[in-house]
C-alpha cells in the first residue's frame, strides 16, 4: 500500500451503509436451510453455486449472498455509496492505494462495483447503482414504508447490522478504512504500548458497519462474523431456543457486550462460519463530534457488560480455519 492518506483527507459519508457480504460454505444445501428455515431470512434469487438472501425490511436486492466453495471463509462484503459522484471519488483514492483491483459488472443485485482488498487481504466492492427489492403477493407487506412483511419463521432477522474483521494488523486496517475510506473510529481496543487489538468504525449514523479485531493466530484476510439485527432482546433470546431447538452449536450468549453494548448470540452455521443475532446492534450515534471511547487491556480483562468472560474460542476462530487450530 502506498502512503497513508489522512483521516479527513477526503469527505466523510461518501459511503452510505454495509450493503451485503458473500459466505462461502463447504454445505451450501445445510446453510441454505440455516439461514431461513432457523434464521429466518427470505431468498432473492438462486444461481448453481450461489443463493442470494435478505432480512424482512432490508431494501436491497440481497444482503447475504452463499456461495459453494471447499472451505467456509468471506467471498467479499461490500458497501453502497451515497452517489454517482461519491464512488468516482473513493475510486480515485483507491486507486493510489496500490490495492485495487478494478472494476466488477457482471454481479447480480447492483451495478458496476469496484473491487480492491483491504491491507489484510479481506476482498471488498463499493458500488451504488443498486436493485430495490420488490415484493412477491407472499411477501408483500400491510405497510408500504416496509420492505416486506414479517416472515413469523425462525428467528425473524430483520436487517443486516455489521461484519467483524479479524486481522494480523489492526492499526494498518484503521488508517485505511479511516483515510481511504472517509470512515470514522467509534471505539478502541488499545493495550500497554499502544497495541491495537480491536476497531469499531462507521460511515453513517450507525455506531459501527465494520468491526476489525486481532487474529490472535497471526493469520491474514480471516472472516470473524456478522451480524443481523432483530427488534427486542426478547427475540434473541427466542433465537437461542430456536438454536437448541435445531441442534444448532451455540458458542457464547445470550449476553450483552461492554463494547458497543450489544445484546448477543453467537452460533456456528453448518458451513463453519461464525454467526451473530443481535440487538440493537449497532446503536444511533447523533454526535458530530464524537470522540472515539478506548478500552485497555485490563477494562477488557473484566469481560463482557456483566462480567461474563470470554470464551477462548472467540479469539482464536475464524474462517478459513487457520490449519493448526481446533474448531
Amino acid at each position: 500500500m502506498s502512503e497513508e492518506v489522512e483521516p479527513g483527507a477526503w469527505p466523510y459519508c461518501d459511503l452510505a451503509h454495509l450493503a451485503h457480504l458473500e459466505l462461502l460454505t463447504p454445505k451450501l444445501d445445510e446453510s441454505l436451510r440455516f439461514f431461513t428455515e432457523v434464521m429466518g431470512l427470505w431468498v432473492s434469487e438462486s444461481t448453481a453455486n450461489s443463493v442470494y438472501l435478505r432480512g424482512w425490511d432490508d431494501y436491497e436486492h440481497h444482503t447475504l449472498k452463499l456461495t459453494a466453495a471447499p472451505k467456509p471463509g468471506l467471498g467479499h462484503f461490500a458497501f453502497r455509496v451515497r452517489s454517482p459522484e461519491a464512488l468516482k471519488r473513493r475510486v480515485r483514492v483507491l486507486e493510489q492505494s496500490g490495492l485495487g483491483q478494478g472494476w466488477v459488472e457482471d454481479e447480480r443485485g447492483h451495478g458496476p462495483a469496484y473491487r480492491f482488498t483491504t491491507p489484510d487481504g479481506h476482498l471488498m466492492e463499493l458500488y451504488y447503482e443498486t436493485t430495490w427489492y420488490t415484493p412477491t403477493e407472499a411477501s408483500r407487506p400491510a405497510l408500504k414504508n416496509q420492505a416486506s412483511r414479517f416472515p413469523g419463521k425462525g428467528a425473524n432477522l430483520r436487517r443486516l447490522d455489521h461484519i467483524n474483521l479479524l486481522a494480523s494488523d489492526v492499526r494498518a486496517m484503521r488508517l485505511f478504512m479511516e483515510g481511504y475510506l472517509g470512515m470514522k473510529v467509534t471505539e478502541q481496543i488499545v493495550f500497554s504500548g499502544g497495541d491495537e487489538q480491536g476497531v469499531w468504525l462507521t460511515s453513517n449514523n450507525k455506531t459501527y458497519d465494520v468491526a476489525i479485531t486481532k487474529d490472535h493466530l497471526g493469520a491474514k484476510g480471516r472472516f470473524h462474523h456478522c451480524t443481523y439485527a432483530v427488534d427486542s432482546r426478547e427475540e434473541v433470546l427466542r433465537a437461542a431456543d430456536i438454536c437448541l431447538e435445531h441442534g444448532v452449536k451455540i458458542e457464547t450468549g445470550p449476553h450483552k457486550h461492554a463494547i458497543q453494548q450489544t445484546f448477543f448470540l453467537y452460533v456456528y452455521e453448518p458451513g463453519g462460519n461464525r454467526f451473530e443475532v443481535a440487538c440493537p446492534g449497532a446503536r444511533l450515534l447523533l454526535a458530530p463530534d464524537w470522540r472515539p471511547i478506548v478500552w485497555n487491556e485490563e477494562e477488557r480483562k473484566k469481560g463482557q457488560a456483566w462480567g461474563l468472560q470470554t470464551v477462548p474460542t472467540f479469539h482464536t476462530y475464524g474462517t478459513p480455519p487457520v490449519e493448526t487450530q481446533e474448531a
